[in-house]
């Protein structure tokens, strides 16, 4: 998710949601997401313009694997959009196979005066834009096998940045160095080769407000001061990796989200583990010397994004969302983020947050959440099917006085099934579930609501005796003040 002035936009569909509208945008010209097999893995939104990094599921060996498609970009909020195909390396002369070194099968360049050698990705697969940012005409993308990818010409033509080899600090033109590969014969020889060196693994972008450029990878932390405007062989790095015998720096090595804290110089990023002997942490670190110096937070969380709003630090982590009022010091959780009409549930995870000039946006596996106070309050918004029938996707849907979803129901899978009804004065609702024999399974009563509109309840599949039920069909009965309502649910382990 991103936001700006005027929207939120959402992958995996490149939607947009107009705040002040309340209007979920689809694009109609963006074909490769809505008619074809790409999603959003990655955006960008600085005003009115707007870079989106696709990608798509492919099969390689019988199993599946996110590949990279390319990119969409829109300089006029999303009205228009021009696709930027992903670029790939020439295959290889046929006489090329596995053992194959150097020229023509590998692909010479040049860092300062010395010449190497990079084994060529000719294909998209392990290579989808996982961060995209920019910075006037020049666009940066960070992908896994392909590393990390410089246009200076808005996307017409592409160059292959070059990242330090994972045992060293530093990348400068004046000095020669050493990348690690591996041939079949167990030869260990000087090659570019992210198969066998993890800095060379990207996840994690940014430019931040200085045009230094961070990237972060499967190795720790890279940082440019000149990566936006030097040429290719004279970009220089400063590498920062997890170091298991300190108690400061980084928590692991796997950066995945990297953001800069407005109005200051503080770089916060995600921590994932890496290590084999389970010796680092999750987490989150911020810098605020480039990287000299490291703060930890929230040892133990999986944090998968970092947002900001009103001074205040949110974290996405998988068991819940966590706010900082005082930089960093105190953290609280939200297990569960609810409104007055529905909820998200409480396995929900937590992917992503960002901020608009009126709210924070959050991003679960079980829908959005909005708040302009801090978490006092919360609206959610849901894809689902409004009672007054059809949607974006179901236009001709009826219109109905409740119904229950997911339907059919799996306790497993799905954790809860959620009943939707509408009420037409405040009060109290009670609903009751039962078995195909018409034999009460479960009653649950709802609170007064203090207003009319739409509301949802869950069930998560447990009898009153707290077993869950057996495989079949349940209906379940509604009661208001205004009456009765019925409907049913197939509930399938």
């Amino acid at each position: 998710m991103e936001g700006n002035d005027q929207a939120v936009w959402i992958g995996p569909g490149l939607n947009a949601y107009g705040e002040f509208t309340g209007d979920i945008y689809v694009p109609a010209n963006a074909d490769s997401v809505f008619n074809g097999r790409g999603r959003v893995f990655s955006l960008e939104v600085q005003g009115t313009r707007i870079l989106a990094g696709l990608g798509f599921t492919s099969t390689r060996g019988g199993s599946s694997v996110n590949a990279a498609q390319g990119y969409y970009q829109s300089n006029d909020s999303g009205n228009d959009w021009d696709f930027i195909t992903f670029p790939l390396d020439e295959k290889a002369d046929d006489s090329c196979d596995a053992a194959s070194i150097g020229p023509p099968c590998d692909i010479e360049f040049e860092y300062g005066d010395t010449t190497y050698i990079r084994t060529r990705i000719t294909v998209p697969e392990q290579s989808p834009p996982y961060e995209v940012d920019f910075y006037d005409q020049t666009i940066l993308s960070v992908n896994w096998a392909s590393g990390l990818l410089r246009s200076r010409d808005n996307g017409e033509n592409w160059e292959r940045i070059f990242l330090p080899p994972s045992n060293v600090s530093n990348l400068n033109p004046e000095e020669s160095y050493g990348w690690v590969s591996v041939t079949p014969d167990d030869e260990v020889i000087n090659r570019y080769d992210p198969r066998f060196d993890n800095n060379l693994l990207g996840f994690g972008l940014l430019i931040d407000d200085q045009q230094r450029v961070w990237v972060g990878t499967a190795s720790g932390i890279n940082v440019s001061e000149n990566a936006l405007t030097a040429p290719v062989d004279r970009i220089e790095w400063r590498h920062f990796s997890w170091n298991p015998e300190s108690q400061e720096g980084l928590l692991s090595n796997w950066v995945v989200t990297i953001r800069q804290q407005p109005d200051t110089d503080r770089i916060w990023m995600t921590n994932w583990i890496t290590d084999s002997e389970n010796r680092d942490e999750y987490g989150i670190v911020y810098t605020d010397d480039e990287g000299e110096t490291f703060h930890q937070f929230l040892e133990g969380v999986r944090a998968n994004d970092i947002g900001f709003f009103d001074e205040d630090i949110y974290v996405a982590a998988d068991n819940g969302l966590y706010i900082s009022r005082d930089d960093g010091e105190n953290w609280k959780r939200i297990p569960q983020i609810s409104s007055p009409n529905t909820f998200i549930k409480p396995d929900a995870r937590y992917f992503a947050v960002t901020s608009t000039e009126q709210n924070l946006w959050v991003g679960t596996s079980d829908g959005i959440a909005s708040t302009s106070d801090g978490g006092e309050n919360w609206e959610i918004l849901r894809v689902d099917v409004p009672l007054s029938g059809g949607n974006q996707y179901q236009p001709d849907a009826p219109n109905v006085n409740s119904y229950a979803y997911p339907n059919p129901f799996s306790p497993t899978q799905h954790s809860v099934v959620r009943i939707k009804y509408r009420m037409k004065n405040p009060g109290p609702a009670t609903i009751r579930i039962f078995d195909f024999g018409m034999n009460p399974v479960k009653t649950i009563r709802v609170p007064t609501v203090p207003s009319s509109g739409s509301y949802e309840t869950a069930w998560n599949g447990l009898t009153e005796s707290g077993r869950i039920a057996s495989n079949g069909t349940y209906f379940y009965s509604i009661e208001t003040s205004n009456g009765f309502t019925n409907g049913k649910i197939l509930l399938l382990d």
